[in-house]
């Protein structure tokens, strides 16, 4: 008997990456999947627009390494048009005294590079990397996996926590560094390791990415780890445009989706999930349209899934509170930027394109200053010299902007979501103000050249993307709010006190960034791993 035509298999909220590779995983194993999306483009905050004529801006994430190679294989997103641009160098980081620093992911330029600043760091540098190298070795194979669940746990658990144990043990000696790396703070680590001011603070803005914190705050050092763990084209640590912008991985996977049978539909906002005897059974649109289906699962943070979506008496007290009990602390803002010429930055002049281009920008001379920054943030105020990290994939990718000019993306720490004064739609564009001066002063055709910007405040971020508190992470990833934690202890495995319903996206282990991991694993708890192995 055939299905009607509002009734699914599985449903799934959200058409970000997380709810896309649900969505394809679930239909590679022949379940009829419906993913509704509120926004008028797939991609969520991994999305390509033209936000100002013959530009392709990727709106809020801009690069990518984080996004799990086995998904790129198993989906063969290749085929449908996904090609990362890795970049070389990875960083630049100039200076007011206009020396300057760049970066990756070549090992001799790196060393000589440090070697401006301390010959002793350039000594220590590949021994600092060889480190991280084994903390990850042990830190990777638990991005694909479920959290064991702490409060209730079964033999699978206590068999995930000892593997883990056997894991931190082949670490030997080296086992207690790496405990503070996943749970101490960045600043402390960096001082012990290295000597140079510059470059101790070009490695610790990757400590406070899209965190409301400085780098002397534990869990820093896991977001540092955090933003280096990834890889590009075989390689560590080296991040990657996608050509045509980040919305090119997000339209693979969607493309990926619809062959294998998904219905996706656009401008589909879900006003709430509906639930019969304790159990989800499908969805409510805005429009009053309703779509069932045995299987939810909601690419939205843990907010708005359970506090928005649902009525707070079919959930459980408890859970409630300690949904409510999340942080979503966060102090970004995105600005794009349209330009008619490169920046040319008094460290390394010139405005064609060249390695002071290609990677990500710094303006953050040392450490100090970043906790200056923070300073301002942690009293609600907008930082009086922000952090700023600014890519310009038109110097790596011809195709996001017109012949002749160039597209740059800007995000900005600190930008705290609650202001102590006034409010985010009147302070934005004076903020954004800010740092463009700031950047000029290191490059000072920058402002000139400008043809064109959009500002994303947090307020912004939170509005268009659905992401509370306009945290990119959907949930800070703080030491609470990571593995077994995440989102709340005992729901670890993308399962909810509802049957039925799970959770698919960052809010979930292993977390933010474009990582695609969570709705893998969410696949997997909903499939059964018999059934997904058999299906990929």
């Amino acid at each position: 008997m055939a299905l009607s035509p509002s009734r699914y298999d599985a449903i799934v909220i959200g058409a970000g990456h997380n709810g896309l590779v649900t969505a394809c995983y679930l239909a590679r194993a022949g379940l009829r999947v419906l993913v509704l999306e509120r926004r008028d483009v797939v991609g969520g905050a991994c999305v390509t627009e033209e936000t100002f004529p013959g530009f392709k801006v990727s709106t809020a994430a801009y690069v990518n390494s984080l996004f799990h190679t086995a998904i790129i294989r198993d989906l063969n997103l290749a085929a449908y048009g996904y090609e990362a641009l890795a970049r070389d160098p990875s960083s630049f980081t100039p200076f007011p005294d206009g020396r300057s620093l760049l970066m990756g992911p070549d090992a001799n330029l790196t060393r000589k590079e440090i070697a401006k600043f301390s010959v002793r760091d350039a000594e220590r540098y590949p021994r600092y990397e060889a480190m991280l190298e084994r903390v990850a070795a042990v830190v990777e194979p638990t991005l694909t996996m479920a959290a064991p669940d702490l409060l209730r746990p079964g033999i699978g658990d206590l068999r995930t926590l000892l593997s883990l144990g056997r894991a931190f043990r082949r670490l030997g000696d080296g086992a207690g560094e790496a405990v503070e790396i996943l749970t101490g703070a960045a600043r402390p680590i960096l001082d012990r390791w290295f000597e140079s001011e510059e470059l101790k603070g070009t490695l610790a803005t990757d400590a406070i990415i899209g965190a409301m914190a400085s780098p002397s705050m534990p869990g820093t050092a896991y977001v540092l780890f955090h933003h280096v763990m990834g890889e590009s084209g075989g390689k560590r640590g080296v991040w990657a445009y996608v050509r045509g912008g980040m919305g090119g991985l997000t339209q693979a996977l969607a493309a990926v989706a619809r062959d294998l049978g998904a219905d996706i539909r656009c401008d589909a906002e879900v006003a709430r999930i509906l639930v019969r005897e304790g159990r989800a059974v499908g969805v409510a649109l805005t429009t009053g349209d309703e779509f069932r289906a045995p299987i939810v699962a909601s690419n939205a943070d843990a907010r708005v899934t359970f506090l928005r979506l649902l009525d707070r008496d079919a959930l459980p007290e408890a859970f409630v509170a300690d949904v409510e009990r999340i942080s979503y602390a966060s102090a970004s803002l995105k600005i794009n930027v349209a330009l008619a010429e490169l920046p040319s930055f008094r460290a390394m002049p010139g405005t064609a394109p060249g390695p002071q281009h290609r990677g990500t920008i710094h303006i953050c001379p040392d450490q100090d200053y970043i906790e200056r920054a923070f300073d301002d943030a942690k009293y609600g105020r907008p930082s009086a010299e922000p952090v700023l990290e600014c890519t310009i994939p038109s110097a790596v990718d011809e195709t996001v902007a017109p012949p002749g000019r160039h597209l740059m993306s800007m995000f900005v720490q600190y930008a705290p979501y609650e202001l102590r004064d006034g409010s985010w739609d009147d302070l934005g564009e004076a903020f954004a103000d800010r740092c463009f001066d700031l950047l000029d002063e290191y490059a000072p055709n920058f402002k000139r050249a400008v043809l064109a910007r959009q500002v994303l405040t947090p307020l912004d971020l939170e509005r268009v993307f659905n992401l509370t508190g306009g945290n990119i992470f959907q949930g800070a990833m703080t030491p609470g709010q990571l593995f077994a934690f995440r989102p709340v202890p005992g729901y670890a495995r993308y399962r909810t006190p509802l049957r039925g319903l799970y959770l698919c996206g960052a809010a979930t282990h292993p977390g933010g960034g474009v990582m695609g991991t969570p709705g893998l694993n969410a696949a997997r708890e909903i499939l059964g791993r018999r059934r997904l192995r058999a299906s990929v």
